[in-house]
């Protein structure tokens, strides 16, 4: 027989996902030093303010790359004692603080155009040269874009989507950028300033953006109700699942947590209901795109009925049952006890020495009957012969 394929263990795949996030990192700082270089020294000698705002932007990209690149060192780090559920929460503290430096930035732009646009002095027409930088800084821009997406796609990346859609803002802004000054060349001076302005504005939005996404996740928000109803639909679709309640989600670096309730049959083995538990959890790992599942298992649903925790425990109730017996019951019985809706269903497998004495039987049923007309605990109680288990 042929041996199962090796799959990737959880490290390496995580060793993999860091090698393409460093490398596309990589490549976005180097489009950024060489702009912000370009767009602030060109921006400086145009007198371009619009320029050299978005030459600002391309440096806070800059500065972004570095702490995608700390974040994504440090959260693919397995888990330790410390964090069991491993460092994926370190790229969400980086997108947060990414989106509180964009807001910083942002506002910083808008308070300076603002200023210079009051004062008709700044109104001055910049050098043509501008133009083509800001022409060749949003083609730049642009396909830095969809290079950095298409790998945060693949590796399912929150952070790196963060950096792609900041280069995407970018682009934006130099798109901005690219019509202020062709304004400005045209005559209408004031437009280089305006355009700072709106590019501040849209750092601004972004930023406001990433860190409110962030944000919640930080506070545990869940996903959304169309995926629920995915996996749910996936838990009850497995071999031995009756129900769902108690599912409960919660997101991590671009993928979910995920705790569910499930109802199978009372009357199984533990050993069974542990396997349905795991069946169901593997089926949502497989489907979904969850960093892991909590599985428990429900002999019903204890939302709607009533629970069974101020009931006594097994040692406790097989004394007062013993006590209520009056001695009838035989030491070496086996007794199975099923705690449902708030009262105790017990089965007495009796051996065969016990059961080939017809009378003692009978006087065994007859205290039960008797037992079960006023007995706080239990609902019924079955006698079995012990070969029958």
């Amino acid at each position: 027989m042929n041996a199962p394929p090796e799959t990737a263990s959880p490290f390496a795949a995580d060793l993999a996902r860091y090698e393409a996030a460093r490398r596309s990192t990589l490549v976005s700082v180097a489009v950024n030093v060489g702009l912000t270089v370009v767009q602030i020294v060109v921006g400086v000698l145009a007198r371009s303010q619009a320029l050299v705002a978005d030459g600002l932007h391309s440096l806070s990209d800059l500065l972004s790359d570095f702490l995608v690149l700390w974040a994504n060192r440090h959260g693919t780090k397995a888990a330790d004692r410390d964090h069991p559920y491993g460092h994926r929460r370190i790229e969400t503290a980086a997108t947060l603080m990414l989106g509180l430096f964009l807001v910083g930035l942002g506002v910083a732009l808008m308070l300076a155009a603002g200023v210079r646009l009051q004062d008709p002095g700044n109104l001055t027409r910049v050098h043509p040269a501008a133009l083509a930088t800001a022409f060749l800084t949003l083609v730049a821009k642009e396909g830095l874009f969809r290079y950095l997406m298409a790998v945060a796609r693949r590796l399912r990346s929150q952070m790196l989507a963060a950096n792609a859609w900041h280069s995407r803002s970018d682009a934006a802004s130099s798109l901005v950028v690219l019509v202020g000054v062709a304004g400005n060349l045209l005559g209408l001076t004031f437009l280089d300033l305006l355009a700072a302005a709106v590019v501040g504005f849209m750092i601004v939005h972004m930023g406001w953006r990433l860190g409110y996404g962030a944000l919640e996740e930080l506070v545990d928000t869940g996903l959304a109700e169309e995926e629920l109803a995915k996996i749910r639909a996936t838990l009850l679709a497995t071999p031995g699942v009756r129900g769902v309640h108690e599912l409960r989600t919660r997101r991590m670096a671009g993928q979910a947590l995920v705790d569910a309730h499930i109802l199978v049959d009372p009357r199984i083995s533990v050993s069974e209901g542990h396997y349905i538990a795991e069946r169901a959890r593997s089926q949502v790992l497989a489907q979904h795109n969850v960093l892991d599942v909590m599985v428990h298992i429900d002999p019903e649903d204890d939302v709607l009925v009533r629970p069974s925790l101020d009931l006594p425990d097994r040692s406790a109730l097989l004394r007062h049952l013993d006590e209520r017996l009056e001695g009838e019951l035989p030491k070496n019985q086996k007794t199975v006890l099923h705690y449902l809706n708030g009262k105790v269903e017990a089965e007495i497998y009796l051996d065969r020495s016990f059961c080939s004495d017809p009378a003692r039987v009978a006087r065994l049923q007859q205290r039960i009957d008797a037992l079960l007309r006023d007995d706080p605990f239990f609902r019924s109680i079955a006698l079995r012969r012990l070969d029958a288990l």
